[in-house]
C-alpha cells in the first residue's frame, strides 16, 4: 500500500491569501526600494513577503509550521527591535541605535539552537547519555551565545517565566553565563516546577552559580526548595541528587561563616 500524502497546512484558500499579502508585501518593498531610505523597514518587508510567497507557493509540501513556537517569537522581538532602532536613528540616537541593532541580532541567532535544535534531539533521539550529550551541546552553544551578545534581563526572565520549552531552557543557559541576566525567584520557581528532569538540573546548576550572592534568608529558600524535590522529582543515583548534594554543601558552609 502507497503511504497516504501528508496533507497541507494551508487550504487552497489559505494559501490564495497569503500568496496575495505576500504579493503585496514585497510588492511595497521593492517600491519602497526606490522612494524611501528606510533601509532596515524596506528588509522586512521584502523578507516577510518573500516568505508568505513561499508559503502560497509551497504550501502542499510542509508537513510542520510551528506557528507560535519560540523560533517565530524570538524572530518577531528581532523585527521590533529593528524597527525601534530605526525610530532611535531618526530622533538622532545612534548608540541607542545601535544597541538595539545588537539585541535584535542576537536574538535571530538565538532562533536557531532554540527552535530547530533543542526540539529536534528532543523529539528525535530516545532518553540515554547521547541525547543528554547533543542536549548539553545546544545549551552550551545558548551560554556562549549570552557572552558574546547582549540580551535585555527582562526579555531572559520573560522566556523563562512564560516561554515554550525551548525557551525556558535557553534561559537558564544565559542566566548561568551572564550575571546580569540572573533571577534566584525564577530559578527557584524552575527548580520545583520543572517541565523536564533537564530543565531541573539547568535550574539546579544556576543556583549553585548563584549561592555566593544570596543572602540568609535566600539560602534557606533554596535548601528548603532543593530538600523539597529529593527523593520526589529525583532519586539518589541521579546526577541531580549528586548535584543537590554539593548545593546543600555548599548552602550550609555559606551559613557557617554568617
Amino acid at each position: 500500500m502507497e503511504p497516504r500524502p501528508t496533507p497541507s497546512l494551508l487550504t487552497p484558500v489559505l494559501r490564495v491569501l497569503t500568496g496575495l499579502l505576500g504579493a503585496g508585501s514585497f510588492g511595497t518593498g521593492v517600491l519602497a526600494v526606490f522612494v524611501t531610505q528606510n533601509g532596515t523597514g524596506t528588509g522586512v518587508l521584502l523578507a516577510f513577503g518573500g516568505v508568505l510567497l513561499v508559503l502560497a507557493l509551497l504550501g502542499n509540501r510542509i508537513e510542520s509550521l510551528e506557528l507560535g513556537g519560540a523560533s517565530l517569537r524570538l524572530r518577531a522581538a528581532a523585527a521590533e527591535r529593528f524597527a525601534a532602532a530605526e525610530e532611535s536613528e531618526r530622533r538622532g540616537d545612534p548608540t541607542t541605535a545601535g544597541q538595539l541593532r545588537a539585541e535584535a541580532q542576537a536574538l535571530l541567532d538565538a532562533a536557531g539552537p532554540i527552535a530547530a535544535n533543542y526540539r529536534s534531539v528532543r523529539r528525535s533521539m530516545p532518553p540515554g547519555p547521547d541525547r543528554t550529550r547533543a542536549m548539553q551541546e545546544i545549551v552550551s552553544r545558548a551560554r556562549r551565545l549570552s557572552e558574546e551578545q547582549p540580551f535585555e534581563p527582562a526579555e531572559v526572565l520573560r522566556w523563562l517565566r512564560e516561554g515554550s520549552d525551548e525557551e525556558r531552557v535557553t534561559a537558564l543557559a544565559m542566566m548561568q553565563a551572564s550575571r546580569e541576566l540572573r533571577n534566584f525567584d525564577a530559578a527557584l520557581a524552575a527548580i520545583e516546577h520543572s517541565r523536564s528532569a533537564f530543565e531541573q538540573y539547568l535550574a539546579m546548576l544556576l543556583t549553585r552559580l548563584m549561592i555566593d550572592d544570596l543572602d540568609a534568608a535566600q539560602l534557606r529558600r533554596l535548601a528548603d526548595i532543593i530538600k523539597s524535590q529529593r527523593g520526589l522529582r529525583f532519586r539518589h543515583d541521579t546526577d541531580r541528587w549528586r548535584l543537590s548534594e554539593e548545593i546543600l554543601q555548599r548552602v550550609e558552609g555559606r551559613s557557617d561563616t554568617r
